[in-house]
């Protein structure tokens, strides 16, 4: 079960595609689009992944944050990153923290779940349905 509406999103912790440390409360005062995946460069991973680097300049027209998140480490999401051009940061989740915390978990894996996070850290939209392919315009459409 996912998180409910209005709820204060979980801070984290955890290193990035570049071996960043990336922090949730770091965007405070923007949207931040966090959207969980099972794996790097797999169909339907990829077809999503690739349809938030196709929207990347309307998600900052509007100065919304795109964090992706999988239980990948950074080395995989730095071939994956590099593979299919991908602006926006991949968060290596190894240990499954965040994964835990947002109640995405499913095995050793993260279900396919986005979480719309507003400028307040709070969890203002949650999609649980995805379509891999018209994912990230269905966002958009949604926040316009």
């Amino acid at each position: 079960m996912t998180l409910a509406l209005g709820t204060i999103a979980p801070d984290f912790t955890v290193k990035d595609t570049n071996g960043n440390t990336v922090t949730l409360s770091q965007f405070k005062g923007k949207t931040v689009v966090l959207y969980f995946y099972p794996k790097d460069d797999t169909p339907g991973c990829t077809k999503e992944a690739q349809g938030f680097r196709d929207s990347y300049s309307e998600y900052q027209s509007k100065e919304m944050v795109v964090l992706g998140v999988s239980r990948d480490d950074e080395a995989s999401h730095k071939l994956f990153t590099e593979k299919y051009g991908l602006p926006f940061q991949l968060l290596a989740d190894v240990d499954g923290a965040i994964t835990k915390a947002y109640d995405v978990e499913s095995g050793n894996y993260s279900q396919r779940v986005t979480y719309v996070i507003d400028s307040e850290g709070k969890i203002a939209q949650v999609y649980d349905q995805v379509n891999t392919s018209s994912h990230a315009q269905d966002i958009l459409a949604a926040a316009s």
